[in-house]
């Protein structure tokens, strides 16, 4: 594991590659690029970006305010936190898989950063989809253990991220995917096993131990199916891949949590 200080700055490095909070510049002297060293610590950073939007949801339904307007404004705070990485995969990948006819052309327009109909719809529907559940959480339960659906949602579908980049090799060689490389087994299953122990911490204990089941189960099952597909698509994963696959199994976990409370 390393240091305290080698594990901080690790953390660093992952916070600083998954958001737009400012980090030390300390952490990243002598840092080669090569993300993929980092991947077993998507699990925590996905926690901690999950934490500032829990805070404020719980904080807007203890005042009693609309769930679903808590939602959205506490989804607001995760994408201000991240800047919307994750949703830009998603809409670039929506729109290459929906508009391209062969590998070549649906990459092709994934690198095009211009939105169009299919990415449009897929943005809509994900915030749509994770906010209804959000809410529908919230309806079910205290303010305080609802908001716990952040932070575990956010550790999981990093964790899904993870595997989908180590299962896949890069499509594009000279991509930027390619360029921060990939993680190794032992990188997935620290990632893996880290994401399920934070999310029975986070879960269990509020939302009890069939959310917990349903989420993992869900958000892995989502995970090898998006894999498999864009494996037949793409033959390989992509930044925008990766991006997508995070947010799709977020909206999972949330409507799964949503229906099992």
């Amino acid at each position: 594991m390393g240091t305290p200080v080698e594990i901080l700055t690790h953390l660093a490095r992952t916070m600083g590659f998954l958001s737009r909070i400012p980090m030390p510049a300390a952490a990243f002297k002598n840092d080669d690029g090569k993300v993929s060293k980092l991947a077993h610590y998507f699990p925590i950073a996905g926690l901690l970006l999950g934490l500032a939007p829990a805070l404020v949801f719980s904080i807007l339904l203890a005042l009693h305010t609309d769930a679903l307007m808590a939602a959205l404004i506490a989804l607001l705070v995760l994408t201000l936190q991240t800047g919307a990485l994750h949703e830009d995969g998603l809409a670039d990948v929506a729109d290459g898989i929906g508009g391209g006819s062969s590998r070549e052309k649906r990459l092709a327009i994934m690198k095009d950063s211009r939105i169009g109909t299919y990415g449009a719809l897929a943005l809509i529907l994900s915030l749509a989809l994770r906010a209804a559940a959000l809410a529908a959480i919230a309806r079910e339960t205290f303010p305080f253990l609802a908001a716990a659906a952040f932070p575990a949602a956010a550790c999981l579908s990093r964790a899904a991220l993870v595997w989908h980049w180590q299962r896949l090799p890069a499509a594009k060689p000279e991509g930027v995917a390619a360029s921060v490389g990939q993680p190794d087994e032992k990188s997935l299953h620290a990632g893996l096993l880290s994401a399920c122990l934070l999310a029975a911490f986070l879960l269990w204990p509020s939302l009890g131990l069939q959310a917990l089941v349903s989420s993992v189960i869900t958000v892995g099952i989502v995970a090898i199916v998006f894999t498999r597909y864009i494996r037949a698509r793409l033959s390989g994963h992509t930044g925008d891949t990766l991006g997508a696959c995070q947010q799709i199994c977020e909206t999972a976990c949330l409507c799964a949590l949503a229906m099992s409370v």
